[in-house]
């Protein structure tokens, strides 16, 4: 691929991953409430879904996606139920608790699979790929070096892109030691993430 073509999805890919959306949203709400370091499962989900998103219109998979409209519906209401529920848990969880990063461990896999349901189902992510990406990018005459090319291209983005929104919410997070400011991060953190299933369940 040529250094324009390139340019010219890094450009675009940069606009749309960093302008506020529901994974920006649910990406700040979970550094929020559970450090910098618990949401590195839910980075490498959004990141691996992208990249399948990627490979999808690549290959030419925008008919099949839309004929897999209905899989695609039930995977975005899943997405926006499991984001409500985890609202309400960060909701009603109590200040006392301790620090998030205590569990992080344990709740790796649930941060994993929170991610890469909010990714396959959010919209937004689906239409740039499979509707605006052909429209950038020649994807019919995209070879297999072309499309290793956009993959890191697209990774190196999404990773300025996202590890700059954690390092601004972590950094906030660190002044917020008290209890009483404990509380209220938690609950600004379940008022973003019921946003953003809101923000998934409205859009068509």
């Amino acid at each position: 691929m040529t250094l324009f073509a390139l340019a010219l999805f890094a450009g675009a890919l940069f606009l749309n991953a960093g302008s506020p959306g529901p994974s920006v949203v649910a990406l700040v709400a979970q550094v929020l409430s559970r450090g910098p370091r618990a949401v590195l499962p839910f980075l490498a989900a959004m990141w691996l879904g992208e990249a399948a998103w990627l490979a999808a219109a690549v290959a030419g998979l925008s008919a099949l996606a839309e004929q897999l409209h209905e899989v695609f519906t039930i995977v975005k209401w899943a997405g926006v139920l499991y984001l409500l529920w985890l609202a309400v848990g960060l909701w009603r969880k109590p200040a006392e608790a301790g620090h998030p990063e205590e569990t992080a461990q344990q709740s790796g896999l649930r941060m994993f699979l929170t991610g890469l349901s909010l990714t396959f189902g959010n919209p937004k992510i689906m239409v740039f790929y499979l509707a605006l990406l052909p429209t950038l990018v020649d994807v019919a005459h995209l070879d297999f070096a072309g499309w290793a090319e956009l993959t890191a291209v697209q990774i190196a983005v999404m990773a300025f892109v996202d590890l700059s929104w954690v390092g601004v919410a972590g950094r906030a997070r660190g002044f917020l030691t008290s209890e009483r400011a404990v509380r209220l991060t938690r609950r600004v953190s379940a008022v973003a993430m019921g946003g953003a299933a809101a923000a998934i369940a409205s859009r068509a």
